[in-house]
């Protein structure tokens, strides 16, 4: 079964995975946010493209073909959003610090997880937060969407108003026309880069340990400045949001708190290893994925198999191959991600004062998503003690 985007219906997932064309679509669905956090990665902190790639690309492998359900692997983006803007203001953020911060995080939840801790901690927070937290992100993906359209709105309009046409196109997909719409304008606006890509080595790199070159300042730095501030938002959205997201589309493959905060834990550790970023499991990441037609851990596996051929053989050319993709295509597919997340999520509680907060809630989680968490608990607390009535 196939539906659009923001279908609110159940997608009962396969007995085991699949590798259709809708499968196949479904695998580009969160582009939107993976390129450009790689692209900066790159670009900014000068990160290696192989050991980025060849982190998301296993860990995807690993996720899709243990889940079954398209549980996405994306960068965190606190330590993202704050690595690269510091990394190009001053010179406190290195790649160091960036491993560092993957291991931090990678510790952290694996303990979280295999303690059971995880579990004990979302236990309180009450249905009207984790309601609040997927709306505030749903919305938040989709006004992020409207700001990359911004920079080109003709390409931004032809490429939604064609996908809106073949979203619920069975026969050719609509992810296929914006990768191919959007391979197109990148290559009329930069003719130079395929000349660039041509020009690109192809070979096999070299591994190496990342983690010898961290230093205790970065280790330092990437603890307290890029791991401690992002844990309550992986709280919230990799593993309350994303729990309760495949649990909504997926009855028949459930998922537990404590296993997300264990594979979140091993993924950073590993990433942090081989010379990756922090990473998590992301609702909108599964939205998007749904929303262009994946429906197991198929779409997963499939970008995964993509991800490790580019490390392995054409690392030196990911930067490049990128920014075939213009900034309006990605927002195009951020915004249906949100529209996926939101309208999947919009059934309001009944009672008026869980309905204040859940609306208060996502109205933060639009800015951060951290802070709509702590709110919300508040709230929800005000709210027991009858000091907040509607």
């Amino acid at each position: 079964m196939h539906k659009p985007a923001g279908g609110a219906a159940p997608q009962h997932a396969a007995a085991g995975n699949r590798y259709d064309r809708l499968e196949w679509a479904g695998a580009f669905g969160d582009l939107g946010t993976l390129i450009p956090f790689v692209v900066a990665y790159l670009s900014v902190l000068k990160l290696d493209p192989f050991g980025v790639l060849f982190a998301f690309g296993l860990c995807m492998l690993a996720c899709g073909l243990h889940y079954k359900t398209p549980v996405p692997v994306q960068p965190m983006k606190a330590i993202g959003a704050v690595a690269v803007t510091q990394a190009a203001q001053t010179a406190v953020v290195t790649p160091g610090a960036v491993y560092a911060a993957a291991l931090a995080t990678g510790v952290a939840w694996l303990f979280l997880g295999l303690s059971g801790l995880a579990a004990r901690l979302t236990r309180f927070v009450p249905p009207a937060v984790v309601l609040g937290i997927m709306l505030g992100l749903g919305f938040g993906f989709m006004l992020e969407g409207v700001k990359m359209m911004q920079t080109d709105w003709p390409i931004a309009a032809i490429a939604g108003l064609g996908t809106l046409v073949l979203m619920a196109n069975r026969t050719f997909p609509a992810m296929f026309l914006l990768l191919a719409f959007g391979a197109a304008v990148g290559l009329w606006r930069q003719p130079d880069l395929l000349h660039g890509l041509a020009q690109a080595p192809v070979g096999l790199p070299a591994p190496s340990f990342a983690l010898s070159n961290v230093s205790w300042n970065d280790l330092m730095v990437g603890v307290f400045l890029l791991a401690l501030p992002q844990l309550p938002l992986t709280l919230g959205n990799a593993v309350i949001a994303i729990k309760e997201e495949n649990n909504r589309l997926f009855p028949g493959r459930p998922v537990a708190e404590n296993g997300l905060a264990v594979s979140t834990g091993i993924m950073n550790i590993f990433s942090s290893i081989v010379g990756g970023v922090p990473m998590c499991h992301g609702a909108g990441g599964m939205a998007g994925h749904v929303a262009f037609g994946a429906r197991t851990g198929g779409a997963l596996v499939i970008l995964g198999v993509i991800l490790l051929v580019l490390a392995l053989f054409f690392s030196a050319g990911v930067e490049l191959l990128f920014q075939l993709f213009p900034l309006p295509i990605l927002g195009v597919i951020l915004f249906l991600t949100g529209a996926q997340l939101a309208l999947g999520s919009s059934i309001l509680p009944t009672d008026r004062n869980q309905r204040l907060i859940a609306l208060l809630t996502a109205a933060l989680c639009m800015w951060n998503v951290a802070a709509g968490f702590v709110l919300g608990l508040a709230l929800h607390q005000m709210a027991r003690r009858g000091w907040i009535r509607v």
